[in-house]
């Protein structure tokens, strides 16, 4: 996993199942701030777990949960999603998915013994959609998000939702030339933020569906100002 080290575990509990990442130097004794990162409509956990140590391998501990909707993608090819994609599911599944994601974040903030602001809470497209969903509401828990490739779903819904203190750090960004979601739903969740007193870090990429190099220049030094890292 490069140059520093990393440990990863698969943790299976009453919940969602997800992945731990932690630095090699890492023992249940000590405190790191933690990173959760949600993956996208038709991933599993393991998908964005390889950012981790691209991100940073010694500063933080890392969580990342599984979907819990299993979906057949095609000929013995399958992948999870938070809900049935393109509005096609109903409003309880996303329900559950948020339920179950509020008793993983309890879960993952203890097991690591996080204490609240001590966190970052990062998705890639359907995943960022949940970030938003779960994150917004809770900028105790959460010192910054980060929406990448995203849609903020729901926006008359979510608005009530938002704290009082609207000073969350949100980095948003998104591929100019992506085909599974428009350039378009990011600009509309950096109006809808600016509209409700957020300042979004904004970036646009010369990039499809995806996470690249570049974006990731920027996100790492956003991350370690929001949330600095351990070390």
């Amino acid at each position: 996993m490069g140059g520093s080290s990393m440990r990863s575990e698969i943790n299976e509990g009453s919940g969602l199942q997800y992945i731990t990442i932690v630095p090699d130097e890492y023992t249940p004794e000590s405190t790191y701030p933690l990173v959760i990162m949600l993956h996208g409509f038709g991933a599993n956990m393991q998908d964005l777990a390889g950012l981790a140590p691209a991100i940073n391998a010694t500063g933080y501990v890392y969580a990342c949960p599984n979907a819990p909707i299993p979906f057949q993608l095609g000929p013995g090819h399958s992948g999870f999603g938070w809900m049935t994609p393109r509005g096609g599911g109903t409003p309880e599944e996303t329900a559950t998915s948020e339920q179950l994601l509020s008793d993983f974040f309890d879960t993952v903030f203890q097991q690591f013994n996080v204490s609240p602001g001590q966190a970052l809470l990062l998705g890639f497209s359907q995943g960022g959609g949940m970030t938003y969903r779960c994150g917004l509401g809770r900028a105790d828990k959460f010192a910054g998000l980060a929406a990448l490739s995203a849609t903020l779903p729901d926006q008359d819904e979510l608005v009530t939702r938002l704290p009082e203190e609207r000073s969350q750090p949100i980095f948003v960004a998104h591929g100019r030339y992506d085909q599974m979601v428009s350039e378009d739903t990011a600009h509309s969740a950096k109006v809808f933020l600016e509209s409700n007193g957020y300042s979004p870090d904004f970036h646009l990429y010369d990039m499809g569906h995806e996470i690249s190099g570049e974006e990731l220049g920027d996100l790492v030094p956003w991350m370690a100002r929001v949330l600095p890292p351990q070390g």
